[in-house]
């Protein structure tokens, strides 16, 4: 099982950061690839970012090693498929809206740069889907490996998404958008639809 997740794992970011940045060079001149953090709310989210992924990736390589006890109360077959399920969606979901963004796609914010506001597609419903995905696959990682490690990383990678969105990404998009951006987050949920609307 754990070699399946690590096959899953090495496939997401193959696609989702290789794959997609060589397509916005082919499609731009530009990667898309932003610098390292710059603002504190940048670090605050970037460090627990890193930590949460490497976690999430390393979980199923200490568990063939035998380095980490599983978690045996999730060691069932049910949420074994369960976690194959969310990871695929996931998986699914996060391409789906990096294409969605097209041209616009970015890793990072650059406060100097203008960027179109998508509201098509997934970007109908939910500000953040790329994130929404990114949170689906790292929980089916958890249910497909149920260690300590993949726990934790799960737990640091929403909570650094969690920081990113609503310190770094939403003032960002208000101060380049401004009214429209401020519309567009009275009808979209923030990772799910309808949860996480701003009214004021």
């Amino acid at each position: 099982m754990s070699i399946f997740a690590l096959i899953a794992l090495a496939a997401y970011a193959l696609v989702t950061f290789g794959w997609r940045a060589w397509l916005q060079k082919r499609w731009t001149g530009d990667a898309g690839l932003r610098g390292a953090p710059r603002t504190p709310a940048e670090w605050v989210a970037g460090v627990p970012l890193v930590l949460g992924t490497i976690a999430v990736y390393a979980a199923p390589a200490l568990d063939l090693t035998g380095s980490l006890t599983p978690l045996t109360t999730l060691e069932r077959p049910l949420l074994w498929i369960g976690g194959a399920a969310c990871f695929a969606l996931g998986f699914w979901l996060t391409v789906r809206a990096q294409l969605d963004m097209g041209e616009s796609w970015r890793i990072g914010v650059d406060t100097g740069e203008v960027t179109a506001l998508v509201t098509r597609g997934v970007f109908r419903t939910v500000r953040n889907p790329i994130f929404t995905g990114m949170i689906l696959t790292a929980v089916g990682g958890v249910l497909m490996v149920p260690n300590a490690g993949a726990l934790a990383g799960a737990a640091l990678l929403a909570l650094a998404l969690e920081i990113h969105v609503r310190f770094v990404e939403e003032p960002h998009l208000l101060a380049v958008h401004g009214d429209r951006y401020r519309s567009y987050t009275r009808s979209a949920g923030r990772f799910v639809p309808g949860v996480g609307l701003i009214s004021r």
